[in-house]
């Protein structure tokens, strides 16, 4: 199955930010849409913004999509750790922003450079959307000591 035919980029930069209603939404792989910015870096200017459905919630399916959206960096508020590897095999550069911030101001942030890396891990339980089968085979139970608040534990995580 192939992806509809997307128009190309005007020209620059596509970034792309999982968002709910005009925000960052705060868990990658359950975001409603998708904005894919199209930038100019030079002049720190926003050319067109698209907003897209994304494919359904699979593992490894959102950095091979959005690599074929020709994106080259994503906007995430939290994101797993086999996502984050997945992305740098793709070539898509990560950066981390509060969730719940206005996509405009998220655009502004990553073109001044204030946007940081994300830590990583998936530390997300409790956040009211559904998983795939076995999401949480890696991830303590919810009341565990290994899930007290703290870093979230080592080893790749199952979640996008």
């Amino acid at each position: 199955m192939s992806d509809p035919v997307q128009p190309l980029p005007v020209s620059g930069f596509t970034i792309a930010v999982p968002v709910e209603n005009g925000r960052l939404h705060g868990h990658f792989g359950g975001a409603p849409r998708f904005a894919l910015a199209e930038v100019d870096r030079a002049r720190k200017a926003v050319l067109l913004v698209r907003m897209l459905m994304p494919p359904p919630h699979a593992p490894g399916a959102f950095p091979h999509w959005l690599r074929r959206q020709g994106v080259g960096a994503v906007i995430v508020g939290g994101i797993g750790q086999r996502a984050l590897s997945l992305f740098a095999e793709q070539g898509i550069e990560v950066r981390a922003g509060p969730p719940g911030t206005p996509l405009e101001e998220l655009i502004a942030r990553y073109l001044e450079g204030t946007l940081p890396p994300p830590a990583g891990g998936c530390s997300h339980h409790d956040h009211g959307h559904p998983h795939a089968p076995r999401h949480h085979n890696r991830h303590p139970p919810p009341h565990s000591p290994r899930n007290s608040g703290g870093p979230p534990p080592a080893g790749p995580a199952t979640c996008l």
